[in-house]
């Protein structure tokens, strides 16, 4: 199946090279993690302390929710130094998996604030405490969208090029942070066109986007962490095997999302008059194809004899 040995060899080499690789790359993840809670706590201390000081209730929500992203982003990070860790006897496929699991607690963190967010907004519409904000507080909410938006910016790209769920979740909540702050900076606004009651308004509709955004990456982590896996990537790999030379049919196959690698075990039907060395050989050419087209290293084969029907 192979035109030399050496090929071989050397995929085998190229093999190592990316799992160093990978490794290297959740390093680089941190990066993204760190600005964050660089970012969050500057932006919330400024948040909090011009949005009581110019009593704007959607600015405050705002800096809360900016206050707690600290923690979610302490989180991913703890998630990204764990998943660097190495295989060991308990964790033969090494500890990707703490990324998602640092998504999954971001994920309840963002959902605590936002419930939190959506109370006191509520409290304040109906027991009619509403004053007029200083149009300071707009301009800050205006000033912090942008500063959220080339953080998201960052960090998206950096975990795509990566392909780091923690780090997408941390993407994903750094946009909804961009979005909540224009939201506010419009409450505000029109709280000084004599409309006090759009910043509760503004720090409610705040709320229910943290609280979406959470329940997003909630959605993505508990997927993956139940062993699911997106049907199209399914069809992909199941095309990639199905055209090897040698395999007459697919038994089955099955994958699951692993951190940010591909777990793949299939079974194969082959012609029975094969020998053992020719099956092995096979099951060679399709962990080489799973790696050339897929970038997936962690492959289990099984060969069973094919029987016309």
């Amino acid at each position: 199946m192979y035109d030399t040995e050496s090929e071989f060899k050397v995929l085998a080499v190229v093999g190592e090279v990316f799992k160093l690789t990978q490794y290297e790359e959740i390093k680089q993840g941190e990066k993204g993690a760190w600005l964050s809670i660089g970012a969050y706590l500057v932006l919330s201390s400024i948040k909090l302390w011009i949005g009581y000081s110019f009593l704007s209730g959607a600015l405050v929500a705002d800096g809360y929710n900016n206050l707690t992203d600290i923690i979610a982003s302490i989180a991913v990070l703890i998630g990204l130094k764990i998943s660097q860790k190495p295989p060991d006897v308990d964790h033969p496929y090494g500890h990707f998996r703490a990324e998602t699991i640092a998504a999954l607690v971001a994920s309840f963190i963002m959902a605590t604030v936002g419930l939190q967010v959506i109370v006191e907004a509520g409290r304040s519409l109906f027991e009619g405490d509403i004053k007029t904000p200083s149009l300071v507080t707009a301009w800050v909410a205006l000033a912090s969208a942008a500063a959220m938006l080339l953080v998201y910016t960052y960090n998206n790209r950096l975990s795509k090029k990566i392909n780091n769920a923690a780090l997408q979740a941390a993407a994903k909540d750094n946009l909804s942070d961009a979005l909540v702050s224009i939201g506010a900076a419009v409450g505000i606004f029109g709280a000084q066109l004599n409309m006090p009651w759009l910043d509760p308004i503004a720090a409610t509709v705040v709320g229910i986007i943290i609280c979406k955004t959470a329940w997003d990456i909630f959605v993505s982590s508990t997927h993956a962490l139940t062993d699911g896996i997106d049907e199209k990537v399914l069809k992909k790999l199941h095309a990639t095997v199905a055209h090897t030379k040698g395999v007459r049919e697919i038994s089955d196959l099955k994958a699951r999302v692993h951190g940010n690698n591909v777990l793949v075990e299939v079974i194969v039907l082959v012609d029975p008059k094969l020998t053992l060395i020719e099956g092995h050989t096979i099951c060679d050419d399709i962990e080489r194809r799973l790696y050339k087209k897929h970038k997936i290293l962690n492959v289990n084969v099984h060969v069973e004899p094919y029987e016309a029907r």
